[in-house]
């Protein structure tokens, strides 16, 4: 269990690779400090090469490597692990276990995270699992249940670690009393909801989020979410609105101020940094009772959704 036996040679291993997601590209490039620049290019994702080129001096955390890639489809570990310089490709995923520290599961369809991390954590290794953590009550009822046990899990959005909103909340005293908070998204709710929500959520103690509504569609999500500070939240999580990724807007009694999260390699490489340091010294972040809000808000806007809009106040959320 952590900390990790050897701080200073920390082995990762990076697992699954899910359409429309290229994180075991970049988060390795990211850790190991270097790529290749060529095989990167024909990775899928032409924002990754261009916000890696742009980064070079900030490439790499001190005392990591990922050292061993599994995904879904081999080739595409084969690929990731010419691009990263990673050494190791294994033919199944629980292969890795009693050769690494860690592991990464660089997939954000939560519905599917607790089978892929089932063995990890049973195999008692630290893990990190991309947002959203899960999008189901019983799953979030078994990572809880882990949590409790002394299992090391960790799961965040890299949106809780973008300097544009770190700089927003030095000027919250310029608006006065907050009233509204707003953020967009493209895609779906179920896995990019959680980069709008995880945004504004450090903007209001943790803890007090009441319920949820949302109107929307599959398509189109619009999320109301109520905060006991009397902080109304609306979360639009729109299909093709990529034109909007990350815009956040506070509103407050005395002035507003609007956002958007740019710097993609910045907040990629501080949720990787903490979760490193959570390897080196067993102390999370937040509390993992944040992760389990967060991810209650999302079940409930699945589930109004579902209901035609119905308000699903967050104590219904078992978890």
């Amino acid at each position: 269990m952590l900390p990790v036996s050897n701080p200073d040679n920390i082995k990762l291993a990076m697992v699954g690779m899910v359409e429309g997601n290229g994180h075991p590209y970049s988060w390795s490039a990211i850790i190991n400090g270097q790529y290749d620049a060529n095989v990167m290019a024909d990775c899928g994702f032409p924002v990754i090469p261009q916000y890696l080129a742009a980064a070079k001096d900030g490439l790499g955390i001190s005392g990591a490597k990922v050292t061993h890639v599994w995904c879904d489809e081999k080739s595409d570990a084969e690929k990731v692990a010419k691009a990263a310089y990673i050494p190791t490709v294994v033919d199944n995923p629980q292969d890795v276990i009693g050769k690494v520290d860690a592991v990464i599961i660089a997939t954000d369809k939560g519905w599917e995270h607790l089978d892929r991390a089932r063995a990890f954590i049973e195999a008692d290794i630290p893990i990190f699992i991309d947002k959203p953590l899960t999008d189901t009550e019983d799953h979030l009822q078994q990572f809880v249940k882990w949590q409790q046990e002394g299992k090391s899990i960790m799961s965040t959005s890299a949106m809780r670690y973008a300097k544009e909103f770190a700089e927003a909340r030095k000027r919250l005293p310029e608006l006065g009393q907050l009233r509204l908070i707003t953020m967009t998204t493209p895609k779906t709710w179920e896995r990019y909801g959680i980069h709008a929500l995880e945004g504004v959520y450090p903007f209001l103690e943790p803890g007090g989020w009441l319920w949820v509504v949302n109107t929307g569609t599959e398509q189109a999500n619009i999320v109301h979410c109520r905060h006991e500070s009397g902080v109304d939240v609306i979360l639009a999580a729109i299909a093709d609105m990529y034109g909007a990724f990350a815009c956040l807007n506070l509103y407050g009694t005395k002035g507003n101020l609007s956002v958007q999260s740019k710097d993609t390699f910045y907040a990629f490489r501080g949720q990787l940094v903490e979760f490193i340091n959570y390897l080196r010294t067993g102390d999370l972040p937040f509390e993992f009772s944040q992760t389990v809000e967060l991810m209650k808000i999302i079940i409930a806007g699945v589930r109004s959704r579902g209901e035609s809009g119905r308000v699903v106040q967050l104590q219904e959320i078992k978890a």
